[in-house]
């Protein structure tokens, strides 16, 4: 599955702070641009995995669940 976001990304004295505004809460940080990207991509994917987590625990035991792909 092929997910994009946008990554913004400023400079802070010797420091790269990258943030995604599509996902709020997802910050990134590094000493350089990559580091930061990095960074940032790792907390996407942890907000999504708990955001998931969290709706799927008051699904119905016999609701049926299926994956939408969103290219």
């Amino acid at each position: 599955m092929h997910n994009e976001f946008t990554a913004i990304f400023e400079r802070d004295g010797d420091w790269y702070v990258a943030y995604c505004p599509e996902i709020p809460g997802a910050n990134g940080q590094g000493k350089t641009k990559e580091e930061a990207r990095i960074s940032l991509a790792e907390a996407i994917a942890l907000i999504l995995e708990d955001r998931r987590d969290d709706a799927l625990r008051g699904t119905p035991p016999d609701a049926e669940r299926e994956t939408v792909t969103v290219e």
